[in-house]
């Protein structure tokens, strides 16, 4: 079954404002301060859930060529992030980041999640239902 485009912008913007609420839960709720690359990340996140909500408003599938380009540089950079706090040379050569260390990890669930990864994993979804939405899939 295809999705339809407008499912499939609704699934973006539902995964933009599920990864806002985890990351307000965490800095806000839990406490956890963001390090500097986190905040690059919330900086990418954010807007989404006001583009996307609006393109899901309007029915204007357009969107998701912003959706597409914010949402690969932001999966870019939770990739980079996850990397420096997993991968041991990445980790050695990471560069200082500001009062909270980037290769901290606050959450490390079954020794792989991360708040990194759970961003890297809502801007794919993202950048995937945005793909798929240019491409022509889902008419």
């Amino acid at each position: 079954m295809m999705l339809k485009k407008d499912n499939l912008l609704f699934i973006a913007w539902a995964t933009s404002f599920t990864a806002m609420l985890g990351s307000l839960y965490f800095s806000e709720i839990v406490g956890y301060e963001p390090c500097e690359l986190c905040w690059y990340q919330r900086i990418l996140m954010y807007p989404l859930v006001l583009l996307l909500g609006l393109a899901v408003v309007k029915k204007d599938i357009k969107a998701a060529m912003y959706s597409l380009l914010m949402s690969g540089i932001g999966g870019l950079i939770s990739l980079y992030h996850y990397g420096i706090q997993k991968v041991t040379f990445l980790t050695d050569a990471a560069p200082a980041c500001g009062r909270v260390p980037c290769t901290g990890m606050y959450i490390n669930w079954l020794g792989f999640i991360t708040i990194p990864f759970l961003a890297f994993t809502a801007f794919t979804i993202i950048f995937i239902a945005s793909l798929l939405i240019l491409r022509g899939k889902g008419e």
